[in-house]
């Protein structure tokens, strides 16, 4: 695993490896390489894409020189899947790359359950009639099919499948539930055997930071109506008193106290978060 680590290394750090070793498994099918179609399947091959096949039955004209990266003007009269085909196998050579000199409609028609043994099919600049019936074929066989089409500076993307969950395993703003606020019994109980003012300079040191807010948010709530700390000024308060307890400098539980103090809020914020969410559009903006 070395060496595809330091090769997809960026990408292992967006999707990890999990969403890597998936994308390497894939079996792409290409209806059409047109510019659409041949740009797409780069991306995938430069990914890591397990293989990809390729299937168009027109020859490479001097009008594709202008739109196509994946041809030349070597290519010209030559079959286009197979130039592509090669083109795209030089990005990559871990990727399985073979082409089809066949038109994507006569395939549709003549052989449907041809599409069944792909990952996701993507089909660019298809017909009406035809994509009707390849989004039939590929339902049926729960395979994912992907409909481009582009007309110079514009075009649409499609997507049709029965249902695909996705599990964001990595958001943006991640907000830690200590329940500070609400201590469940047996933290509750054990924080009360705690004093921090205990003597002991060792055991003052080694009290777990979680405790310390516990404790602090606890003597706060009762010197402010029940209430955490909420504005801006009451949260550098908060901070300063947790401070206030340090004997010495060395002390790294209150260090951890201090930095994280802002969890104690996190209850209150996870609240305000689901009551917006639950306020109707209508009602914000009228």
């Amino acid at each position: 695993m070395a060496e595809p680590k330091a090769k997809y290394d960026r990408q292992l750090r967006i999707w990890g490896e999990q969403g890597q070793a998936a994308l390497e498994k894939a079996s792409i099918c290409l209806l059409n390489c047109g510019p659409t179609g041949s740009e797409t399947l780069k991306n995938l091959v430069l990914g890591g894409v397990g293989s990809i096949t390729v299937i168009d039955g027109s020859k490479v004209e001097l009008g594709d020189l202008g739109n196509n990266f994946m041809v030349d003007e070597s290519s010209v009269g030559k079959s286009k899947a197979k130039c592509v085909c090669q083109f795209l196998q030089e990005l990559n050579d871990s990727v399985k790359a073979k082409f089809i000199e066949e038109y994507p409609e006569v395939l549709i028609e003549t052989n449907p359950s041809f599409f069944s043994q792909f990952t996701l099919v993507v089909a660019t600049q298809l017909g009406e009639r035809s994509m009707v019936k390849l989004d039939r074929i590929c339902r049926e066989a729960n395979v994912i099919l992907i409909f481009a089409r582009s007309y110079g500076l514009t075009g649409l993307v499609r997507i049709s499948l029965k249902e695909h969950t996705v599990i964001e395993s990595k958001p943006e703003h991640f907000l830690d539930d200590l329940r500070l606020n609400n201590p469940w019994p047996e933290l509750k109980r054990y924080a009360e055997n705690i004093d921090l003012d205990v003597s002991d300079p060792v055991a003052h040191k080694h009290t777990p930071y979680v405790l310390i807010l516990v404790k602090m948010a606890e003597e706060w709530a009762k010197n402010h109506d029940g209430k955490l700390p909420s504005t801006r000024e009451e949260r550098k308060e908060f901070k300063e008193l947790i401070q206030a307890r340090m004997t010495a400098l060395d002390e790294d539980n209150y260090k951890e106290a201090v930095e994280a103090s802002f969890k104690v809020q996190t209850c209150n914020r996870l609240l305000e978060i689901a009551v917006w969410k639950l306020i109707p559009v209508h009602l914000i903006f009228g």
